[in-house]
């Protein structure tokens, strides 16, 4: 019986897809463009659209576990199509921001997506993991053309998390009982501040990187054709508590029986995407 992966081709959801296969499970993976997904030889790839849960259905056939990610569309509706298919496990990769307001569009929409998995009636667990190591990509074009980072708030503390230790979580809550009903906050197992992940980047490589800070109005320029607007405005919001994101999470150590791998090991793992 196959495990539907949402999600499959993003950071995360890869590393899921791997890990799956590794425990010789069958897999099926969800994607917009079946033909651009460059999944793994064995995985069954199947179309679908969140924005048109109908579109979910054939996925879903002949499927209890999937795991989901939060995208756009209606989330009880998309609730609505797993239970209706037969889910009986899912695990959801999710965002929960408290400090948020609840009138803010983009919270509220999650916090009404958690809800409805909760009410479903499905052995759910959700995942609300910290920044993603993996956030560091977007570095590559500027350290491999100038051994420059440019960012603001250098000393931002941030728990990054790596996105392999989210997948193992994820699987083990798909695969094995006793995580229905919880909700884990994976996170790395120290604070990085923003110019060492640099310099870690950096001996990772082998050169020195420069970090460059940018006062919040250059970001914002730099932003503008990347990030919506209010998502711009949280950032820099964010950026004026820089120790605001370093609490360090016991959930990978506890639900893995070790510690969560630490950014310089995942700088060093992702060395030649920087060269």
């Amino acid at each position: 019986m196959p495990i539907l992966v949402t999600g499959a081709t993003g950071t995360v959801g890869r590393c899921v897809v791997r890990r799956l296969l590794e425990a010789g499970r069958s897999v099926r993976a969800l994607t917009r463009d079946p033909a651009a997904a460059r999944l793994p030889v064995g995985v069954e790839v199947v179309a679908g659209d969140f924005t048109d849960p109908s579109s979910l259905a054939p996925a879903l056939r002949g499927v209890e576990r999937v795991h989901l990610v939060s995208m756009e569309g209606d989330g009880p509706a998309i609730v609505d199509v797993l239970v209706q298919a037969g889910v009986r496990r899912l695990t959801h990769l999710g965002h929960n921001d408290p400090s948020r307001p609840d009138d803010d569009p983009l919270e509220s929409w999650h916090r009404v997506f958690h809800r409805a998995i909760e009410s479903s009636g499905m052995e759910w667990t959700h995942l609300f993991p910290a920044e993603f190591m993996a956030n560091t990509w977007e570095w590559v074009p500027s350290i491999r053309a100038e051994s420059v980072v440019r960012a603001p708030f250098g000393d931002w503390n941030s728990t990054m998390v790596h996105e392999d230790d989210i997948a193992a979580i994820i699987v083990k809550a798909l695969l094995e009982d006793g995580h229905a009903g919880r909700t884990y906050q994976p996170t790395g197992p120290e604070p990085v501040r923003r110019r060492d992940a640099v310099r870690m980047i950096g001996e990772a490589i082998g050169r020195d990187v420069e970090f460059v800070e940018l006062t919040p109005e250059q970001a914002r320029d730099l932003w503008r054709d990347i990030y919506p607007p209010d998502v711009i405005e949280w950032f820099l919001e964010m950026g004026r508590y820089p120790d605001g994101n370093n609490w360090v999470s016991p959930d990978v150590e506890q639900v893995l029986g070790r510690p969560g791998l630490k950014f310089e090991q995942w700088a060093r793992d992702h060395a030649a995407d920087f060269r």
